[in-house]
C-alpha cells in the first residue's frame, strides 16, 4: 500500500521524489517524507497528511538551513499507510540507522521485527520509531562493511515478511540498493539516471522503459544502470521493456475526479477484455490463459478466493459459471479460506481474484491451495505482479491503470472474465446448446455499447436521485440471485466514498432482520434488473414501500412493472439476464459518486483506504 520512490542520476532530485509520490497518491497514505544525500550528508523531512503537507514541510526545512535543500542527485521517498505504530513524523519513512548513514524506505511488513529490534538495541541500535520498518535501517548499517549491496543480502536473509524496500547509504552517494519479497517493485532506466518505484507511474513523465524487479531478487541502481541478483548474489540477466501507456492515462483527461474518468472508460475495458477472445461469433478463445482444455473440461469443483470488489465479481462468475457450465463453484474471501483448513486439492481449479496481483491475503489462498495440488488461475489486471508468478495460468483483465482507490472499470472487466471462462468452460463440456452460445457472444460483444448507453441514459436520473437523497444517513440494499452480487458491490462504493452506513442484503432475507431497520426516511435502493426471480424481488419492493421506505429501483429498460412498485426507477440496457450485472452496477457507481461529490468528499482517496492491500 505504501509507495516508495527512488533516484539516482544527475538531475536534482528533490522535485522528481515529491512528483513521483504525487503519481503513487493513489495507493492510499497517511504521511509521507524523503531523504537526499550530498556530499556525504543525508537530509531528511517528514510530514503527516498529504503530500502538499510533505511540501510544506521541505519548504520549512529549506527556509530554517540556508534556504534549500542540499541540490542531490540521489534520493529517496515515500507514502506511507500505518501497519506498525501511530500516523506520526517519527514513524513516517525514511528511517535511518543510529549513525544516520543508512536510509530506508519500505512497502509491506517485517514479521521478526521484534526479535531484530531486541537484538540490535542490545548492540547499541537506538530506535526512534515504533515502526517495523525502522528495523531494517539497523540491520543494513550492522552488516555494512563498505559495500552496500553486501550488506542489503545479508540483512535480507535475516527478515521474514512481505516486503519491497530502497536503501541508500551516505558513503555511497550514486548508489541505490532494492529489495523484493513479495510486495511491488519496479525500476524505471533514463538518459543517465535511474529510478526505483513501487510502481510505473512514479517515473512514467521522465522515462518509459521499465525492468520488473521479481520476487526474492536485490537491484542495485546508478546512474543510467541496473543490476539484478537473487538473494545470494548471483547476477540475472534481464531485458528492459518498453511503457505503452499513454501519458494522459494517469491523469484525469478532462474528467473533476479519476473516479468519473474511469466509470467512463468502462465500456473500453470491457472491450479490450472480451476483443480477441472472442474472435467469431461461436465461442471463446482463451489461447493466452494457458489452461489444457481437458482440465476445463474435466474440472469437478472451482472455487474462488478474492477480497472486497473483487469478491463480488467472483460471486457474479460463480451464478454464470454454475448456470452455464454446471461446475459446482465455490466462493470465499481470502482472508478466511486461508485460515479455515479447506478441503481442496487435485482436481479442483482455484480462481484467485485481485485487480493489483499484489493483494496479500489472495496471494495466501492461492499458495495453500497450490500446495494441497489444486490448478490455480489468476484474475488480475497488472502483468508482473506477483500472482502472475504463483498461479498455474493467467487471465488478464485489460482494464488500464485505475488510479481512484474505489475500483470501477477493474470491476466490470473482472465479471468479463469471468463471463468468458465460464462460457468456454461450458463450450468444452457440451452444456449449452450452440444457438445458446452464439446468442451469449453476440449479447457479450454488444455490452461496451451498453454500457456507454447506459451511463449517457442514466446520469441525469442519478443526479436527481442523489440530490434528494444524499443527507440521509443510512442507505439499504436488496437483490436476489445475480442480482445479490451488484447490491453488495454498490453498497461498497456507498460505504466507501460517501461514508455513509449501507447494509446490503439477499432480498429474501429481509424479513429476517434487517426490515427494521426501516422508516420513512431510509433510501432502499432494489437492483430490479430482468432476472428468473425479477417477481420475487418486486414483491420484496412492495414490502419495504409498505413500511413507508423510499424505494430506488434498478430496472432493466422497459420494465413496466417495475416503475409501478418503486418510488424512483432508474432504467438500464436492456441485455441477457446473466449479464445484466455489468450495466445495473453502473448507475450504483454513478449514485455514490453523486452523493460523495454533494457531500464534498475526495471520492479517489478515500479516508483509511488504499487501492492495494498487500499486507493483511
Amino acid at each position: 500500500m505504501c509507495g516508495i520512490v527512488g533516484y539516482v542520476g544527475g538531475r536534482p532530485c528533490e522535485e522528481l521524489l515529491l512528483s513521483g509520490l504525487e503519481k503513487l497518491e493513489y495507493r492510499g497514505y497517511d504521511s509521507a517524507g524523503l531523504s537526499v544525500l550530498e556530499d556525504g550528508e543525508v537530509e531528511s523531512v517528514h510530514a503527516v497528511g498529504n503530500l502538499a503537507n510533505l511540501r510544506a514541510a521541505v519548504a520549512e526545512h529549506a527556509a530554517a538551513n540556508g534556504g534549500a535543500l542540499p541540490p542531490s542527485n540521489t534520493g529517496i521517498a515515500h507514502t506511507r499507510w500505518a501497519t506498525h505504530g501511530r500516523v506520526t513524523e517519527e514513524n513516517a519513512h525514511p528511517h535511518d540507522d543510529s549513525s544516520g548513514k543508512v536510509h530506508i524506505v519500505l512497502n509491506g511488513i517485517v514479521e521478526n521485527h521484534a526479535g531484530l529490534r531486541k537484538r540490535l538495541q542490545a548492540e547499541g541500535e537506538v530506535f526512534t520509531s515504533e515502526t517495523d520498518a525502522e528495523v531494517v535501517a539497523h540491520l543494513i548499517a550492522h552488516h555494512y562493511d563498505g559495500d552496500l549491496a553486501a550488506a542489503v543480502r545479508d540483512a535480507y536473509a535475516e527478515l521474514r515478511g512481505h516486503y519491497a524496500f530502497v536503501a541508500m547509504h551516505a558513503d555511497e552517494p550514486q548508489r541505490l540498493l532494492g529489495a523484493r519479497k513479495e510486495c511491488p517493485l519496479v525500476a524505471g532506466i533514463g538518459d543517465g539516471e535511474t529510478f526505483l518505484a513501487s510502481a510505473i507511474p512514479a517515473f512514467l513523465a521522465d522515462t518509459r522503459t521499465a525492468m520488473p524487479i521479481e520476487n526474492g531478487e536485490i537491484v542495485e541502481a546508478e546512474a543510467g544502470v541496473i543490476r539484478i541478483a537473487d538473494a545470494a548474489g548471483t547476477p540475472i540477466e534481464r531485458q528492459p521493456e518498453e511503457v505503452t501507456w499513454d501519458a494522459d492515462a494517469a491523469e484525469k483527461g478532462g474528467y473533476e475526479t479519476f473516479m468519473l474518468k474511469e466509470i467512463h472508460e468502462q465500456a473500453d475495458a470491457v472491450a479490450e477484455t472480451i476483443a480477441d477472445r472472442l474472435p467469431g461469433d461461436d465461442g471463446v478463445d482463451l489461447s493466452d490463459v494457458a489452461l489444457d482444455d481437458e482440465l476445463l473440461r474435466g474440472v469437478s469443483r472451482i472455487v474462488i478466493v478474492a477480497c472486497g470488489t473483487s469478491y463480488h465479481a467472483g460471486l457474479i462468475g460463480r451464478y454464470a459459471i454454475e448456470e452455464w457450465a454446471r461446475v459446482p463453484v465455490e466462493m470465499d474471501i481470502a482472508s478466511e479460506y486461508r485460515y479455515r483448513n479447506p478441503v481442496v486439492g487435485p482436481g479442483d481449479l482455484v480462481i484467485g481474484m485481485t485487480q493489483s496481483g499484489e493483494t496479500a491475503d489472495t496471494l495466501a489462498a492461492m499458495r495453500l491451495a497450490r500446495e494441497a495440488g489444486a490448478t490455480v488461475l489468476a484474475v488480475t489486471n497488472i502483468m508482473g505482479s506477483q500472482v502472475t508468478r504463483e498461479a498455474d495460468a493467467v487471465l488478464y483483465t485489460r482494464a488500464g491503470l485505475e488510479v481512484s482507490v474505489a475500483a470501477t472499470k477493474t470491476f466490470v472487466a473482472q465479471v468479463a472474465a469471468m463471463y468468458l471462462l465460464g462460457l468456454r468452460i461450458a463450450e468444452l463440456r457440451g452444456t449449452l446448446e450452440p444457438q445458446r452460445i452464439t446468442e451469449l457472444v453476440a449479447e457479450l460483444k454488444a455490452l461496451p455499447s451498453k454500457i456507454d448507453e447506459t451511463l449517457e441514459q442514466t446520469e441525469e436520473a442519478v443526479k436527481a436521485v442523489s440530490a434528494a437523497h444524499s443527507d440521509q444517513n443510512f442507505f439499504l440494499y436488496l437483490g436476489r440471485h445475480i442480482g445479490l452480487p451488484v447490491c453488495l458491490e454498490g453498497a461498497l462504493k456507498l460505504k466507501e466514498v460517501s461514508y455513509i452506513p449501507t447494509d446490503a442484503y439477499a432480498a429474501g432475507e429481509m424479513k429476517h432482520g434487517p426490515i427494521a431497520l426501516l422508516d420513512e426516511s431510509t433510501p432502499v435502493v432494489c437492483v430490479a434488473t430482468d432476472s428468473p426471480v425479477l417477481e420475487k424481488v418486486l414483491s420484496n419492493v412492495e414490502e419495504v414501500r409498505a413500511r413507508g421506505a423510499q424505494t430506488i429501483a434498478i430496472a432493466t429498460a422497459g420494465s413496466e412493472r417495475a416503475a409501478e412498485v418503486a418510488d424512483e426507477t432508474i432504467s438500464v440496457a436492456a441485455t441477457d439476464w446473466i449479464l445484466q450485472p455489468i450495466v445495473a452496477i453502473l448507475p450504483l457507481q454513478l449514485l455514490a459518486y453523486d452523493i460523495a461529490r454533494a457531500r464534498g468528499l475526495n471520492v479517489d482517496q478515500p479516508r483509511n483506504l488504499a487501492k492495494t492491500v498487500t499486507v493483511e
